[in-house]
């Protein structure tokens, strides 16, 4: 069953799918036909296979929340997502940047690093890091699909910035999967546009690359994908997803 659900999915090419399918995080959930399938984790869904309303309608008793972004695999589910959601599903673009292996030029991340401002401190989310995080809710996603820390230090890894002791950025694994991580980064409001967020995505990739893992990026909009492309990345396709509110 699961290699079929494996061919459903085809050769996407999306790390929080790959880690529902690997059984590190996520679910998936098929039809009662068995051909078409969901993988969901955290505030994503993605719909491949035949087209199902069964599926595209489906809530797991154990998610609570209320907002989903709901990808789909092609035009019909785009179509159905529409159909069912109406107004409630805000259709929005995505970025897909290339999963290459040895892009990255270790030198010039080691001299972004060097490039924090001296009031600011760089550290791996440990578990007081984690407890920053989980207590300031715009920093709350860089732990947040990690129930607790001794989960978040099995399969997590990340960084953050501190300023005076306060939380103001971090870099970290939104998900994880056997080969690589998916990044996640966020940078308080007031303290943007000072090169935190550079900092922080260079020494979360070199972290990733001392421990054998890949540094996945997948971005929300054009400022991510420069971000990306500053740090190594290479810019793939954009590509439809909806945010569904009242999911």
């Amino acid at each position: 069953m699961k290699e079929n659900i494996k061919d459903i999915f085809g050769n996407w090419s999306e790390t929080l799918i790959w880690s529902c399918l690997q059984g590190v995080m996520g679910e998936i959930y098929t039809n009662a036909s068995g051909n078409a399938a969901m993988a969901i984790l955290g505030d994503f869904a993605f719909y491949a296979g035949k087209t199902s309303e069964e599926l595209i309608r489906f809530k797991p008793e154990d998610c609570k929340q209320d907002f989903i972004i709901m990808v789909p695999q092609n035009d019909e589910w785009a179509d159905l997502i529409e159909k069912c959601y109406k107004d409630k599903a805000k259709k929005v673009t995505r970025y897909a940047i290339k999963k290459e292996k040895d892009i990255f030029d270790i030198s010039k991340l080691k001299q972004a690093i060097m490039k924090l401002p001296e009031d600011c401190e760089l550290k791996l989310i440990k578990e007081y890091e984690y407890a920053l995080c989980r207590n300031n809710r715009w920093a709350n996603d860089l732990v947040s699909q990690f129930k607790d820390y001794d989960t978040y230090k099995t399969l997590g890894l990340g960084v953050v910035v501190l300023k005076d002791g306060e939380l103001v950025a971090g870099a970290s694994s939104y998900s994880r999967y056997n080969e690589g991580i998916e990044i996640e980064i966020d940078t308080r409001e007031d303290h943007r546009r000072k090169g935190l967020a550079y900092a922080c995505g260079a020494k979360l990739i070199l972290e990733c690359l001392e421990r054998g893992l890949y540094p996945s990026w997948d971005a929300q909009n054009k400022w991510s994908v420069a971000l990306a492309e500053k740090l190594g990345y290479h810019f793939s396709h954009e590509y439809a997803a909806y945010e569904i509110i009242g999911y």
